[in-house]
């Protein structure tokens, strides 16, 4: 009876080890809400999971600013679309993040809007002067911005420049208690309801404004698990290209756009804006083969000297590993 007794002890401390080691495997990812992209097809359909051989958790984030700190604390062990200026921030900082691949391009999908009544345009943009600004600092947008008012020789400091996420600051432009917003997704989509844009996205592109978000993680846990994440990047790949395909956007996107919380026409709309570049373009020169680094550099250059971070790094070369997309490619 002892010995059965015993053997029962055994056989529970065992399970309860075992469970605990597989919970110790799992991970979390952080992702966008209101940002539809095809990874949230295999997201959907547990296609993650599946590859990975472990449970993952998905946790929506307000901004790349918020995953670079839940990555820094351990919380996060990827985070898919982080929009690169907030994670060259981090970076700059010292905070020990990589890229991993790039996860979406979308110029049109990112901007800042005037308030209608202001009647203020390209033509006119001087007259922001003194005007309030909703703005999440450290972003994409924020980048965005500096570079819009850097074009039409507004000086930032004559701006009441107010940090806030863009579901805040969508809401305060309804409200008319600030004058512009800046930001992405569904909440550029009802700030664009109250106002008007500056520059279209290939104006701003043929101004030098690239707006792309990145997969990124921090090395040292992509050092420790190679294999995780260059399966992980597989899995997104091939969403991307079975996205291309049109003839999958009739099953992929319901899909997609309950994940999103998105209403289907709103999520076909926002696609339309994003290009998602095949793993061959972006371990060509254009992207990680060493544009991305560069540009990485002027971005961290600007925010210097708008006063936004202490200093920026002499090269941004270490923070692209691409190690992982290339073992997804042989996958």
């Amino acid at each position: 009876m002892k010995l059965n007794a015993l053997k029962s002890v055994m056989i529970s401390a065992a399970l309860v080890a075992g469970a605990q080691a597989a919970k110790a495997q799992d991970i979390t990812v952080a992702y966008f809400l209101e940002w539809p992209m095809p990874f949230q097809y295999a997201k959907a359909e547990g296609l993650y999971d599946e590859a990975l051989g472990v449970n993952i958790n998905w946790v929506s984030f307000e901004s790349g600013v918020k995953m670079s700190a839940a990555m820094a604390s351990g919380d996060v062990q990827l985070s898919v679309s982080q929009g690169l200026p907030p994670f060259v921030v981090a970076t700059s900082a010292g905070q020990d993040l990589q890229i991993l691949d790039v996860a979406v391009s979308y110029a049109d999908n990112d901007n800042c809007v005037v308030r209608s009544e202001l009647e203020i345009d390209a033509s006119n943009a001087g007259e922001l002067a003194g005007k309030k600004v909703g703005v999440p600092l450290g972003t994409a947008a924020h980048y965005g911005f500096l570079k819009q008012m850097e074009h039409f020789g507004v000086d930032v400091a004559s701006l009441d420049v107010v940090d806030m996420d863009p579901p805040d600051a969508a809401a305060a432009i309804a409200q008319g208690s600030i004058d512009m917003f800046c930001g992405w997704g569904g909440s550029l989509r009802r700030a664009l309801e109250f106002g008007n844009v500056l520059l279209t996205g290939d104006e701003k592109t043929a101004l030098g404004i690239l707006v792309f978000d990145v997969t990124s993680g921090p090395s040292g846990w992509i050092a420790e698990n190679g294999d995780m994440v260059a399966k992980f990047l597989k899995v997104t790949a091939d969403a991307n290209a079975m996205w291309a395909d049109e003839a999958n956007h009739a099953k992929m996107l319901p899909v997609i756009a309950k994940d999103a919380g998105m209403e289907e026409g709103a999520t076909a709309d926002t696609m339309a804006t994003f290009t998602f570049p095949s793993v061959d373009d972006q371990l060509a020169a254009g992207w990680l083969g060493g544009n991305a680094q560069s540009f990485m550099k002027g971005v961290a250059d600007v925010f210097v000297n708008a006063g936004s971070i202490d200093g920026a790094l002499d090269s941004y070369d270490a923070a692209v590993n691409t190690d992982p997309l290339v073992s997804a490619k042989g996958m």
